[in-house]
């Protein structure tokens, strides 16, 4: 893994990058992960980059598009009596009431490191209702529907779950924000594959590079996005090719398929995105938790 933070490796592609840069005019390239934003300032990988080429930072992660509507569900299933689960950076995030609010009120809401504590957390309380408010974009879908799956009866999932490309799709068609390329994100792509940003580069003729999360990852996928503008190419490529196949992982995308429907959704900072939520499938319906406890999500 050095080579991927390797400053004499960093120095070749930063060259490249300048050198390509020369002549390109402004360029604002847009990633839509929130790990990658982290490496991105933690590596000031903005500074060493040219004047004209811009990285800006898109829809974000699950946590910060989840909407307050949302989070109201999750309080009130929990003052309905149920033990409400989620991850910890979900519980202090801003609302009308916060789930660290909710707790500190009484409420029964717990930090779990994976879904699998709350399954245990309801095997060994049968007497009670347990449901966890299941936040994340591709990558944290499949372990979701492995719980829907295999889990006790008085199990229950709040589902906040998103997709990524119909996000990228609105950025795009609403015409306001002029984007030069994207970096996709490399996580989701390791379950997704490359096939669904390809409508989206034959839509809109826009560049793509999906790119991991090291220093150099990052720098390359820039160097492969401008590469690209140059030749004036806009295609799907893969700089992550140690963690993301062309067809992704088809395990977990028939798991997702089997539990899922795809619905409209509103996320924070955005409108509805049509076709870019994930609810629990009409036979799911005994684990669906905005159906067992009838609350439907606020628009706040």
């Amino acid at each position: 893994m050095d080579v991927y933070k390797d400053r004499k490796t960093s120095d070749i592609i930063i060259k490249k990058i300048n050198d390509i840069a020369i002549g390109l005019g402004n360029q604002k390239i847009c990633h839509v992960c929130g790990t990658h934003e982290h490496a991105i300032t933690h590596y000031g990988i903005r500074a060493i980059l040219p004047k004209n080429i811009e990285v800006v930072s898109g829809p974000g992660c699950p946590v910060c598009v989840t909407t307050q509507g949302e989070i109201e569900a999750a309080v009130k299933v929990a003052e309905q009596g149920a033990i409400v689960t989620t991850f910890g950076d979900m519980i202090r995030v801003p609302s009308k009431r916060s789930l660290s609010d909710a707790k500190a009120s009484g409420l029964d809401v717990r930090i779990v490191y994976s879904i699998n504590d709350s399954i245990n957390l309801a095997i060994n309380n049968p007497n009670k209702k347990i449901v966890h408010f299941a936040i994340g974009f591709e990558t944290t879908c499949p372990t979701t529907a492995v719980a829907v799956l295999n889990s006790p009866d008085n199990f229950y999932v709040l589902s906040a779950h998103r997709v990524v490309p119909p996000a990228m799709d609105l950025l795009l068609s609403s015409g306001k924000i002029n984007l030069a390329g994207f970096l996709d994100p490399g996580h989701v792509s390791t379950i997704i594959g490359t096939q669904p940003y390809e409508n989206i580069s034959n839509k809109f003729k826009v560049p793509q590079v999906i790119c991991g999360f090291e220093p150099n990852d990052i720098l390359m996928g820039i160097y492969m996005l401008l590469k690209q503008i140059h030749e004036k190419r806009a295609e799907v490529e893969n700089e992550y090719v140690r963690g993301v196949r062309v067809e992704g992982n088809v395990k977990a995308q028939k798991l997702i398929e089997k539990v899922f429907e795809p619905c409209n959704i509103r996320w924070r900072g955005f409108p509805i995105i049509e076709e870019s939520g994930l609810s629990l499938k009409k036979e799911f319906s005994n684990k669906d938790a905005y159906k067992e406890f009838d609350i439907e999500i606020e628009d706040i």
